[in-house]
């Protein structure tokens, strides 16, 4: 491990499973339920059917490894808030910059993904006779995936930053601490 590098392997993970989180994402904005409406002949009522409701799997997947990979690098870094302190400079403040940033992508990205599958399982059922002429089923807007799957490599993106700056930020004060402690200073006795 080199120096305020980081292990690789948590860089591996976070990108791997934010990468999945992302394909999940796009697969769930391929597959979102559209709704025809169908009428019954028998009792004149309209209602609506649906394809496949796979997309909703799909989006919840996508939060669930995104939120796995969020949860993997704060627990390794223990949420910047717990374990070692951070040494002052330039890497502690990237490293909050990139911390407060990737909260917020994190949220706005897993908010999207839920919102998502949540209004894409919502189906709209018999409607009785309905004599309206634009009568539609309810159907997920375009974009609310594609939106979160943003979200998610931005995120991503911002956690290797993070975790490069706060590696940086910790191995730092250990670098220091170690100089500290070596150095001494010469007394001698005045005559």
């Amino acid at each position: 491990m080199g120096e305020g590098k980081g292990s690789t392997l948590v860089h591996l993970l976070v990108i791997v499973l934010s990468l999945v989180a992302f394909g999940f994402a796009i697969a769930a904005e391929r597959q979102r339920s559209v709704g025809r409406i169908e009428k019954d002949d028998r009792t004149n009522e309209t209602y609506c059917v649906y394809n496949s409701d796979v997309a909703t799997g799909y989006g919840v997947g996508g939060f669930l490894f995104l939120l796995s990979g969020e949860s993997l690098l704060m627990g390794i870094t223990k949420c910047m808030c717990f374990g070692r302190p951070l040494a002052p400079g330039g890497n502690r403040a990237w490293s909050i910059i990139y911390f407060v940033s990737s909260w917020t992508t994190f949220l706005v990205a897993e908010a999207c993904l839920i919102a998502g599958a949540t209004k894409n399982a919502y189906h709209t059922k018999y409607r009785g006779m309905i004599y309206a002429q634009n009568f539609s089923c309810e159907a997920l807007r375009k974009g609310v995936f594609i939106s979160g799957a943003v979200f998610v490599v931005v995120t991503m993106i911002l956690n290797v930053y993070y975790y490069m700056y706060f590696t940086k930020a910790t191995t730092t004060q250990a670098a220091h601490k170690a100089n500290h402690s070596s150095s001494t200073v010469g007394m001698a006795g005045y005559a």
